[in-house]
């Protein structure tokens, strides 16, 4: 695994070289400001509210975390599903796109070195927008009162999702040459699993997937969306950790398993 920093390296310095990467943190660092303040106005909003009409109950139950930052991460991580495909979709289909891809695969480099090292490039990337959401609850921690571990569960979540979407884009990017193909065939592949607890709840599936049965259960557990609402509100729990673990595992598995297969082709 010594060409995996090497290959990694290479992969992210391409990516600032295009400006598809500052067009993306552009959009991103906008679209989080854009989000935090909308919150922050409503939040501001609801606090003037019930003052006015002596809520003074309600008033109490009103916090940063649950009533600001949870909506907060649960925006970003909705551009999220639109924004990890537009930095995924070239990992692999730009080599192929680009006639590189044979010249990758001759060299003494092994398929896992290629594909940990497309991870790693994307998921530093993804890394560094988590980094610039995390701005905005720092500001919070300067001017206001929030709670620690539910700001860092939060975090946490938005960034394990990264990672996986990351997985997600780069299996994507190894089916295809075409940027735009790679592009949609993630997004879809995301909004799919985005779309699993609706289908468990309203039955879609048949009625062995109504609300309650093991099957549905099954959807929902394998839907990122049950995980990161449950860290977004401040609980960590063994299975999502593991869910968080597992789910971008199987992908690059998957990945390497098309590299291999368009090898023999």
């Amino acid at each position: 695994m010594r060409h995996v920093g090497a290959l990694a390296g290479r992969e992210l310095r391409s990516l600032f070289v295009s400006p598809v990467a500052w067009v993306v943190l552009a959009l991103w660092s906008l679209l989080a400001g854009f989000f935090f303040l909308s919150q922050w106005m409503q939040f501001e909003a609801d606090v003037l509210r019930l003052q006015q009409v002596g809520a003074f109950v309600e008033l109490r139950a009103l916090n940063l975390n649950d009533d600001l930052l949870v909506p907060f991460f649960g925006a970003m991580w909705v551009v999220l599903l639109f924004a990890i495909p537009g930095i995924s979709m070239g990992l692999l289909a730009s080599e192929k796109a680009n006639r590189t891809e044979e010249l990758l695969l001759t060299t003494p480099i092994s398929i896992s070195e290629i594909v940990l090292g497309k991870y790693l490039a994307g998921a530093a990337f993804a890394s560094a927008m988590v980094a610039i959401v995390a701005f905005y609850p720092g500001l919070l921690f300067v001017y206001g009162d929030p709670e620690w571990g539910k700001t860092l569960s939060g975090l946490l979540g938005l960034w394990a999702v990264s990672l996986s979407y990351v997985a997600v884009g780069l299996f994507a990017s190894s089916l295809t040459r075409n940027l735009l193909v790679a592009f949609f065939v993630s997004l879809g592949l995301l909004m799919s699993l985005l779309m699993l607890p609706l289908l468990a709840e309203l039955g879609a599936s048949g009625p062995a997937f109504s609300s309650g049965d093991a099957a549905a259960e099954i959807l929902r557990w394998l839907s990122t969306a049950e995980h990161f609402e449950r860290m977004a509100m401040g609980w960590i729990d063994t299975s999502d950790l593991f869910y968080f673990v597992a789910f971008p595992a199987v992908f690059l598995i998957l990945a390497r398993t098309s590299i291999e297969s368009s090898r023999w082709r």
